[in-house]
């Protein structure tokens, strides 16, 4: 099974702090994590070291940060045969706060408003996963492949994402993303909200909806029942990149074509796994971290 991955790579930058910055004054910090990162690009980091067939398709400059990128796939069995090399590009890069106290995080990126140029595929895929950072290529890749099952995580509302989110075969979006949507909000205490704003998510997507819930789990569909799926409960440091791991497992479980229920248990103990450690790639679980919760995972 061919996984393709499309979308952004980013050099992350992430701060600890135990309790977040006051503005305006100055704080010192003891540590800095520094690895790639961005939503398609961490899911096939994680895919690589599952160990599938996984290709990164994005764009780096020809830079360091790029540089970096480009041996962390490669050391996570990553290939990035069709990763654009720009020389006029500088690699994205994201700026994260992570407060150790809160388990939350706040990031500034910085990408510039370029492109990737083309894509010449010498395999059919069968599995593409796009965070809508590469939207042209994207869609091209949708067009020239349709018998590919393809995912999306929806996690901003641009017109962009949304476009594509109606080519894809399963919207797996954030809540903040379903919110913003829909105009809807989520009262846990209300189920009728819940229903609302799944239903209306059905509307507009024809493909299979699945919806992030952070620490409350996975909302989704089975034989016309809207339920969700639990995740397990930790104690987070950093959740950068949980929803980009939840995602990456996602995929994985598509590709061993276990049912959705299974795949959701294994994409949530993943995502909700990796909020204990900090920084996004380092963050990512092994099969055997897995597997030490769900005994029948493989």
């Amino acid at each position: 099974m061919k996984i393709v991955c499309i979308g952004n790579a980013s050099y992350d930058i992430t701060m600890p702090v135990t309790a977040y910055p006051v503005e305006n004054t100055k704080n010192r910090i003891e540590q800095i994590i520094e690895c790639g990162g961005g939503p398609a690009s961490n899911a096939a980091y994680l895919l690589g070291k599952w160990n599938t067939d996984v290709y990164f398709l994005g764009m780096v400059g020809n830079d360091s940060h790029g540089n970096w990128i480009q041996k962390e796939f490669s050391a996570a069995n990553v290939k990035t045969d069709h990763l654009e090399i720009n020389p006029t590009y500088k690699t994205a890069s994201s700026y994260i706060i992570s407060n150790s106290s809160e388990g939350t995080r706040t990031v500034i990126t910085h990408r510039k408003p370029l492109q990737m140029k083309k894509i010449n595929l010498p395999f059919a895929p069968d599995y593409i996963l796009m965070d809508g950072q590469e939207h042209a290529m994207s869609k091209k890749l949708l067009k020239e492949y349709p018998n590919a099952i393809a995912v999306i995580d929806a996690d901003k509302d641009t017109k962009e994402i949304i476009e594509l989110c109606t080519l894809c075969q399963y919207v797996v979006c954030s809540k903040e993303f379903a919110e913003k949507v829909t105009g809807k909000i989520f009262d846990f205490n209300r189920n009728e909200t819940i229903r609302d704003i799944y239903f209306s998510l059905k509307e507009k997507f024809s493909g299979k909806v699945i919806v992030t819930l952070e620490e409350k789990g996975s909302l989704y569909e089975k034989d016309g029942m809207i339920k969700i799926m639990p995740s397990i409960s930790v104690k987070p440091v950093d959740s950068t990149g949980a929803g980009d791991i939840f995602h990456g497992a996602f995929i994985y479980g598509l590709s061993k074509r276990y049912d959705l229920e299974k795949i959701l248990k294994i994409s949530n103990v993943a995502g909700a796994i990796s909020t204990q450690k900090i920084g996004g790639r380092f963050s990512v679980p092994s099969k055997e971290d897995i597997r030490k919760i769900i005994r029948d995972f493989k």
